[in-house]
């Protein structure tokens, strides 16, 4: 069993698309596993206050008809944040999806969130290193069952909990704590969500345009209207949010 020595978040999400500027929640599920195994899910629709494509329907199940009278983010924001206070945080492609677009849903309405002093544990990246799956096939190799109702949120919530459970019996190397999980897959050095900046050596870099590759504070110093472009540009708010850390950063060390 994966020894857990503070609360565990398992977040999945299903929403408008993938933009992480431009999409928004329509479904939100927590299960939060506490360290003596106790299980506590949440689980809400969301109205998004955007249109629900028929293509996106049509994946998840969620239509615009059944979200209309749900309640905005910005009205269970509070709810949600005191749920997940003092937990880690996994789900499956959630550093790459459900733990950005909840980010940006919360700095959207005014509320901090930052992954700071949270350990983010995803569980897609151990089965990529391991099987090279999706969730479904997952779920079928190390729990012998089919996923009934994938792509509805608590459902694949639930069965990444499952997964990952089953991943560290399977794999000693893993270990039994979510530390010696994240050892073996390695922890992910995240600047901003969107990977507008990467970390290297400590040193914030761009990863996109036309300095990539350059220390961010080094752009910032020569160009700082380069910062003006960035934050009336279509970047996420948690971007923005890290580029003005590392703005006001450099620029009070140049004074």
């Amino acid at each position: 069993m994966l020894q857990l020595t503070k609360p565990l978040a398992i977040i999945d999400l299903e929403a408008t698309g993938i933009n992480l500027s431009t999409d928004r929640i329509v479904e939100i599920a927590i299960v939060k596993i506490m360290p003596d195994g106790k299980m506590m899910p949440k689980r809400k629709l969301i109205n998004p206050e955007m249109p629900i494509s028929q293509t996106v329907s049509d994946i998840h199940g969620i239509t615009n008809e059944m979200v209309k009278d749900a309640p905005t983010f910005k009205q269970v924001a509070n709810e949600l944040k005191q749920f997940i206070e003092g937990c880690d945080l996994a789900g499956y492609n959630s550093n790459r999806f459900d733990i950005p677009m909840i980010a940006e849903e919360f700095l959207r309405v005014g509320m901090e969130f930052d992954a700071k002093g949270r350990k983010l544990i995803d569980v897609q990246k151990i089965f990529h290193l391991m099987e090279q799956r999706t969730l479904s096939a997952a779920y079928k190799f190390y729990c012998n069952k089919n996923l009934d109702g994938a792509h509805s949120a608590e459902v694949d919530a639930l069965a990444t909990w499952e997964v990952l459970e089953a991943q560290v019996q399977k794999y000693n190397q893993l270990g039994n704590t979510i530390d010696s999980v994240l050892k073996f897959v390695g922890e992910d050095a995240i600047v901003d969500f969107a990977r507008r900046f990467v970390l290297e050596n400590g040193i914030e870099i761009f990863n996109f345009g036309k300095h990539k590759g350059r220390p961010v504070a080094d752009v910032l110093k020569a160009e700082p209207q380069y910062y003006d472009w960035m934050m009336k540009g279509d970047f996420p708010m948690h971007t923005k949010q890290k580029l003005t850390e590392i703005f006001n950063r450099t620029m009070l060390k140049k004074v």
